[in-house]
């Protein structure tokens, strides 16, 4: 495989540390809904950096988003750890509790003042409340003052839906319903200084914004906002989407016309039990193999995200001319000791 050459993978998990009997415990809840993981998954640092210097891969965009308040403070306290240790190979997107705005505007400003993160992540649905919920109007305010990059991740923790588990399909179509329902609120309108970067391709809604575009503003379909198909058409066209698990052309080509080249970021989807080194490598060559796009975009692809998020790019920039990567492998083999 072709290695990129210092790229920013926007679309990275981790896992606070954790017992052997709780990665158990959450490994048999996963098996009941329909996730046959063969055995308990263990997300390690020491791999995750041998990995990213396998790959060409300069940083990633760290995201956790736990359903208990306490542990996504917690989580959000362990991510801004590895950065501090880390801060050329890793940025935080601090996770948001969207269930409840007073806890959400908390956490944004702890994690804007004391954990220094690079950026925002939420869930479509997060206990319960999606993301249109307009109690969550001033939540997006702020975010929209601070100019903030939000990193939008279905929820992968969903139940199986006929005998599957959700991320295999489910997430795609968890992504499209909410991305819509924000769009009849006419949510990317007004909020113009937000950065959007959707999961997975933005799931199923490349596939659908055609069909949006055509029968969106039809008199039978609700419509308070007013929106004309050419508002539908440009508010989707401001959105930016990842590549994790969707570099193949099937998908990227929907992408294009929805949105553009210069809207594509990098994204693995690496840290989480849905995705192997087999999976991650078979997605990465797909991208650096596109037919959809040519070589110079795809290595606009890698780097994209370093315009969305420059605190990383000025830790990032910082440090690379004092470190080669026979540098970073080195300090790799440094943490597995």
């Amino acid at each position: 495989m072709n290695v990129p050459n210092d790229w920013v993978d926007v679309h990275a998990h981790f896992t606070p540390p954790t017992t052997p009997e709780e990665r158990r415990a959450r490994w048999q809840a996963m098996r009941e809904e329909c996730f046959t993981l063969p055995a308990p998954y263990h997300w390690s640092l020491a791999e995750t950096l041998r990995a990213m210097d396998r790959d060409g891969i300069a940083m990633q965009l760290l995201s956790n988003i736990p359903k208990d308040h306490t542990a996504l403070a917690a989580s959000n306290d362990y991510g801004a750890s590895l950065v501090r240790e880390h801060p050329s190979r890793f940025g935080l997107l601090a996770a948001v509790p969207t269930d409840d705005a007073a806890a959400a505007l908390a956490e944004i400003e702890r994690a804007r003042t004391l954990l220094g993160a690079d950026g925002f992540a939420v869930t479509t649905v997060y206990n319960g409340v999606p993301l249109g919920d307009p109690s969550l109007d001033v939540v997006w305010a702020e975010l929209d003052r601070l100019g903030a990059t939000v990193f939008i991740h279905p929820d992968a923790y969903a139940p199986g839906s006929m005998g599957r588990p959700s991320p295999l399909i489910e997430v795609a179509f968890d992504t499209a319903r909410t991305i819509t329902d924000l769009v009849y609120r006419a949510h990317f309108r007004r909020f113009p200084d937000l950065t959007h970067v959707v999961a997975h391709c933005g799931g199923a809604l490349p596939a659908l914004s055609g069909r949006l575009g055509l029968l969106g503003g039809e008199a039978w379909v609700p419509n308070p906002e007013g929106l004309t198909p050419e508002d539908i058409t440009e508010q989707l066209g401001r959105l930016h989407l990842d590549t994790a698990a969707t570099a193949t052309a099937h998908t990227l080509a929907a992408a294009l016309l929805m949105t553009g080249p210069d809207h594509i970021v990098y994204g693995s989807d690496s840290g989480v039990p849905c995705s192997t080194d087999r999976t991650v490598r078979a997605n990465l060559e797909a991208l650096l193999a596109s037919s959809v796009l040519d070589r110079d975009q795809i290595d606009a692809v890698g780097r994209a995200a370093f315009r969305l998020f420059p605190s990383a790019r000025a830790r990032h920039d910082a440090a690379r001319p004092a470190m080669t990567p026979h540098d970073r492998a080195g300090k790799a083999a440094s943490c597995a000791r």
